[in-house]
């Protein structure tokens, strides 16, 4: 999933002033849309998984991330050859009552609203970015999408048995579809609604999940509290609640209590550092992200992290690293440095982008914006997932410029560099990463004029720039949609090139072939092995310059009970939210 770096100017709005409990959040970005088609960034998720339903969600504390039932009445029954799941849902859920319905009054989620939900990510006027996750797995899905989308024509692979019971047959094994089923993507949506609202619907949406949108703009999303949400008592054991990890945030009180507990969400869309921080330090926002310029203020160590007294007794603390990476790359459908038919100059090519790569220095970039937190480490491959290789040579992100140099001379660049664009969305942050890069790659001989900034006035401008192959150059975040490297190999297979999840339009058939032999393969040291071949190729293509994972510093307000969480899909944690009086909050903090 796309992080973003900046969106739209934002301000935070002041708290509410009525007699609810409404936990006020804050995000430093605004999501571009609020459909679930739509929804490729965690911004979007953080409201998607709160207004709609997903068969799956996250368990709220269990670390590693663990799946459990959510819409779902339970796991899927799987056929002994791995290709037939069988989803029943839980009988009584309603949409929320809307104009889009007949009298107002939301109907019963059935199994025919999953199936429609899925259809729309293959139907071609909806522009899903979000088809990849089942683009050639279910049998007739994509023939149905490419001969006209009929909303009406059966599809052989994905059925309604009944109101409450789901059957996808796949064209072959896919161990990773149930957790495609918690992605923000896989959300129900009536259909009642996206017809009545149109292109509205991206912003006006209707779920069956805990809260529902009553507003929402580019600085401000509020919500109210599903009152027909139900889906019994919070059991905290079932949640992989630790004493030794989690018995200081007053989480117990809420164990054995029908969730969401709050009457409200506010989520405060804070684009600027300094105005997130000063918004959440006055009160106007329960929650902050510690933005990296504030660490020193905040903390006595970074190793171990550990707050200063006055934070500590103030705020409520977690750090951990992210499930996800920044990295950046080459838009290789550009011959002048990426892919060239021949097989001469794409050797030039992959030289000239391994010397860009190799004059990229990751430790400037983690110390000057990162305060020396991140997690510098060789490929696409994340620290969080299972298969990573934590003894993987370092080379590749090592400034090396006599390596770059020397790549350069070999391959005759050294008089006729191209002149590259940076694409970046436009913040003060994000020029100040695009000069320093920039005087990294002077020192390789690129003058000032070969290569240049282009900035966008939001990430939703930038993303479709990438979309469109405009840019040359640039970096992104990209947060795990769920705890597999398939999820960030994915980015690197040919078949999903822009508009897909392959935004540098890597074409390796050595890669590809790999990729599709661990489709049907379940976890186990043959899927590891195939996975780290592919890393290695990408390694070796210089394709990425790569990669970071960032810690994740989070404050909040000793009044409320939560451990907040923005990795594979966090919104989850909002509906475990609870505000305390003064008193309980006195007892806490004793």
């Amino acid at each position: 999933m796309i992080m973003g770096m900046l969106l739209l100017a934002a301000c935070s709005e002041p708290p509410s002033d009525d007699n609810r409990d409404v936990y006020r959040h804050s995000e430093d970005e605004a999501p571009a849309s609020l459909d679930p088609a739509q929804a490729s960034t965690v911004y979007s998720n953080m409201v998607v998984v709160n207004v709609f339903d997903t068969l799956y969600r996250y368990k709220y504390l269990a670390r590693p991330y663990e799946l459990a039932p959510n819409l779902a009445a339970g796991f899927p029954d799987v056929s002994d050859d791995g290709l037939t799941y069988t989803f029943r849902i839980r009988s009584g859920v309603e949409f929320t009552d809307d104009p889009a319905f007949p009298d107002g009054t939301g109907r019963e989620v059935t199994a025919h609203d999953l199936v429609y939900s899925i259809q729309r990510h293959f139907d071609p006027g909806v522009r899903s970015q979000g088809a990849w996750l089942w683009s050639g797995r279910i049998v007739g899905l994509d023939e149905w999408g490419q001969n006209g989308a009929d909303y009406a024509a059966p599809i052989e692979g994905l059925k309604a048995l009944d109101d409450h019971t789901l059957q996808i047959q796949l064209t072959a094994p896919y161990p990773q579809l149930v957790y495609t089923l918690a992605a923000g993507f896989s959300a129900l949506v009536p259909k009642e609604a996206v017809e009545f609202y149109g292109r509205e619907f991206s912003v006006k949406p209707v779920g069956s999940g805990p809260f529902k949108l009553t507003s929402f703009n580019s600085a401000l999303a509020t919500f109210d509290r599903n009152p027909k949400f139900d889906r019994g008592v919070l059991n905290l054991a079932d949640e992989g609640y630790r004493d030794d990890l989690h018995g200081t945030y007053g989480l117990q009180a809420l164990d054995g209590q029908a969730y969401p507990f709050v009457d409200g969400l506010e989520i405060h869309f804070i684009d600027e550092n300094a105005s997130r921080w000063n918004s959440f330090i006055s009160g106007e926002v329960h929650n902050v992200m510690v933005p990296n310029e504030q660490i020193d203020r905040v903390l006595t160590s970074k190793d171990p992290i550990e707050l200063n007294d006055d934070m500590a007794e103030r705020f409520h603390k977690h750090s951990g690293i992210e499930a996800g990476f920044v990295y950046g790359g080459f838009n290789m459908a550009d011959e002048r440095f990426g892919h060239h038919p021949d097989p001469d100059q794409d050797a030039a090519n992959r030289a000239l982008r391994c010397a860009i790569r190799d004059a990229f220095d990751w430790q400037a970039r983690n110390e000057t914006f990162y305060f020396g937190l991140g997690n510098v480490f060789p490929g696409v491959i994340v620290p969080l997932v299972p298969e990573f290789d934590a003894d993987l040579s370092r080379r590749s992100v090592q400034h090396n410029l006599q390596s770059a140099n020397q790549a350069l001379d070999e391959y005759g660049w050294r008089d006729q560099l191209p002149s590259m664009s940076y694409g970046m969305p436009s913040s003060v942050q994000q020029r100040q990463m695009f000069e320093q890069f920039r005087a990294q790659v002077q020192e390789i001989g690129f003058s000032t004029d070969q290569f240049s900034p282009e900035s966008f006035a939001t990430f939703g401008d930038f993303s479709r720039a990438i979309k469109n192959r405009e840019l040359d150059l640039f970096f992104l975040g990209w947060s795990l949609d769920y705890p597999d490297a398939q999820n960030t190999l994915q980015l690197f297979y040919g078949p999903n090139e822009t508009p897909g999840s392959n935004n540098f339009n890597y074409n390796n058939p050595a890669f590809d072939a790999l990729y599709e032999q661990t489709l049907t393969l379940q976890p186990g040291q043959q899927r590891t092995a195939l996975y780290r071949q592919m890393n290695q190729l990408v390694i070796d293509d210089c394709v990425v310059i790569s990669g970071l994972s960032r810690t994740r510093v989070h404050l909040w307000d000793k009044q409320v009970r939560m451990l907040p969480d923005r990795e594979i899909l966090g919104g989850f944690f909002m509906r475990f939210v609870d505000i305390g009086n003064e008193s309980e909050t006195a007892a806490m903090s004793n």
